[in-house]
């Protein structure tokens, strides 16, 4: 008989970081959405100038990722959506988006935040169980979002992110964000 303590949840290897800034046509990021695609996952490309308000981000998510009619377009609702994405987006594998030119959403207000709801959205999706604990009816996917700027300053985009939510580590070639787990799990 072992007198080893039970785990309360899975050990589960999920893919980290969820959200990644980088320049423009970065090698590395480009394999790794290649390999994505080869397995069966998708990559979908958003204009960073369709971004630049609140609005404009769910209506181009929602067109882009195919939302649900009744969308509420919201953050919420973004998190939401983006946990529970279907297969004809995601190939059952996994996804990518890709928000060119974001130099352009950089110092908008609502930029932080926005970083903050994707991680939330991966988060999720990355899960193979819900927020109560109970196993998905889905497999968990592999989500990722990339921002690419055409002036990539690495100090600046991780002084932009930074939240008490968030983890964010740098590079010489990219920044990373993802839930910080003292305060998500």
């Amino acid at each position: 008989m072992s007198s080893r303590t039970p785990r309360t949840r899975p050990a589960v290897s999920r893919p980290a970081p969820f959200v990644v800034f980088g320049p423009t046509g970065a090698r590395s990021f480009r394999a790794r959405a290649a390999d994505l695609e080869a397995a069966g996952g998708r990559v979908h490309h958003l204009d960073s100038g369709t971004l630049v308000t609140e609005q404009g981000i769910h209506r181009s998510f929602a067109e882009t990722l195919g939302f649900p009619g009744y969308y509420g377009a919201n953050w919420d609702a973004l998190v939401d959506c983006l946990s529970d994405l279907c297969g004809a987006v995601t190939g059952g594998v996994g996804v990518v988006v890709v928000l060119h030119d974001a130099d352009l959403i950089l110092d908008a207000e609502h930029f932080p935040l926005f970083v903050s709801v994707l991680c939330q959205g991966a988060d999720r999706a990355n899960a193979p169980a819900d927020l109560d604990g109970i196993p998905a009816d889905r497999p968990a996917l592999s989500e990722h979002f990339h921002f690419e700027f055409r002036d990539f300053d690495p100090a600046r985009i991780a002084h932009r992110v930074r939240r008490p939510d968030l983890t964010v580590t740098t590079g010489a070639d990219r920044v990373a964000a993802a839930l910080n787990p003292d305060v998500w799990h």
